[in-house]
């Protein structure tokens, strides 16, 4: 089993008006055969954890830590990470032209593992991931996402993830732009990579409806950038019939609060 661990993270980023804090203390972990899903409204920091984790280096770790199985993960570089198994589905996949599906995602899978994969065995798995996302033959020879609409970029994200098979998967609001049908072709996928329980999942959504495919052990609440409250999955129906108001209410008298003790 393993274990990525995040400690009191506090990230921040430079805007035109200066420093801007963004996550303000997240603490959460997640062991290989878990799913955690994180949800909140729109500027809660959900997208910011899912760089930081991938290193994205617009955003400064001003304090905290995340460990994957005790290494520091801050200190590893971007493909440093993605070779110790941390992979991170886009919100919004980047176009890379004049680069084949087929010649990206096999030198990907040889800088991870450290060696080539066998031709034909790698052949015949890219073959039968591609038919189980019902992504057609013919977007092996494409450029990678060139041209491709939001729910194909889409697939051809749970597409690495299943080539790849990362120890913890950021999947960062992946059901955005998804129709119904879309929508179950990637849970499926998902749900494939996951069911072998050698990796774990952090799932970031703004809603329940890709919970009903992909099942989740925890669900975490984001509201400017803090986990304000956890449970099992009877959470996120909660949040469905609910909204997430009352918690934006709550963090709002709390910076209220705040604001006023430090005039005091």
């Amino acid at each position: 089993m393993s274990t990525l661990e995040i400690k009191d993270l506090h990230v921040s980023i430079e805007t035109e008006q200066g420093t801007k804090e963004i996550l303000k203390g997240v603490s959460l972990t997640i062991r290989t055969g878990e799913t955690h899903a994180i949800m909140g409204p729109n500027g809660s920091g959900k997208s910011t954890l899912a760089s930081t984790i991938a290193g994205h280096p617009r955003y400064n770790v001003t304090s905290g830590s995340i460990t994957l199985d005790g290494e520091d993960v801050l200190a590893m570089s971007v493909d440093e990470r993605a070779r110790a198994g941390v992979f991170l589905a886009m919100q919004y996949p980047v176009e890379v032209p004049g680069v084949t599906m087929t010649n990206f995602l096999r030198t990907a899978k040889t800088a991870i593992d450290g060696e080539a994969p066998a031709l034909r065995t790698w052949t015949k798995d890219v073959k039968a991931a591609m038919q189980q996302l019902r992504i057609d033959a013919d977007f092996a020879q494409r450029n990678v996402n060139e041209g491709f609409s939001g729910g194909e970029k889409k697939r051809v994200e749970i597409l690495q993830l299943e080539l790849f098979k990362p120890k913890f998967a950021v999947l960062d609001e992946t059901d955005s732009g998804l129709d119904v049908d879309a929508l179950k072709v990637v849970s499926e996928g998902v749900n494939r990579a996951h069911a072998t329980g050698n990796m774990g999942t952090l799932l970031i959504t703004h809603y329940t409806r890709i919970l009903r495919y992909i099942k989740p052990d925890f669900v975490h609440v984001f509201v400017d950038g803090q986990v304000v409250e956890e449970g099992g999955p009877e959470l996120a129906d909660r949040l469905e019939e609910e909204g997430y108001d009352r918690y934006a209410k709550g963090a709002g008298a709390a910076s209220v609060a705040a604001a006023s003790a430090a005039q005091a």
